[in-house]
């Protein structure tokens, strides 16, 4: 489980064996059923997530009492609800195992004690938040620019993965459709 960890802060800085252990040590690992949820609504986000291998989810209930996913996390992503877990205040969203997951995780004491204890840290989440970021305004410019269909067909085309593995139900709510609706894209593109 923590090879993959590794791998990941090996792309973003070096960091020797030694030090992995150490920073190791600040992680737990969880195992997770599907549909099994980490966080919700309510409840203080105390773990930044990293995905060992599964597919997580976060969403929120809107007003209509309708699930309204925001955000996916496969392999080798982090995910948590970090307005909650950095002022420790009650969240918003939920947190859902789409499928099987291994996940290891970080409370946030121990994660400001790792970042402590081991600087290069720092550069690899500036990093990986630098490029979440930067994801998230790619969607937000695609939900402006283009029409749901063109959206629909820029996410299969940026993340085949995701269509393979997420239900057609969560893939439209992250989309902002209806189920319906994505069945008639996806027919249309077969005819």
């Amino acid at each position: 489980m923590s090879e993959h960890l590794r791998r990941h802060i090996e792309k973003f800085t070096e960091i020797n064996q030694e030090d992995f252990a150490g920073i190791l040590a600040f992680f737990h690992p969880l195992e997770l059923k599907k549909k099994e949820n980490l966080l919700t609504e309510g409840k203080i986000c105390r773990s930044n997530y990293f995905v060992v291998e599964g597919c997580l989810r976060m969403f929120f209930i809107n007003d209509k009492g309708v699930e309204q996913t925001i955000q996916f996390a496969i392999e080798n992503w982090w995910l948590a609800d970090y307005a909650s877990f950095e002022a420790q205040k009650p969240s918003e969203f939920y947190i859902q195992a789409v499928e099987k997951c291994e996940i290891l995780a970080i409370d946030c004491q121990a994660q400001e004690e790792m970042l402590q204890a081991f600087p290069r840290m720092e550069r690899y989440f500036r990093m990986v938040h630098q490029r979440a970021h930067a994801a998230s305004q790619f969607r937000i410019r695609s939900l402006y620019d283009l029409s749901r269909e063109e959206l629909y067909y820029q996410f299969t085309k940026r993340h085949p993965e995701f269509v393979q593995r997420v239900p057609q139900y969560l893939l439209a709510s992250f989309l902002g459709f209806t189920p319906e609706y994505l069945s008639e894209i996806r027919s249309k593109k077969l005819s």
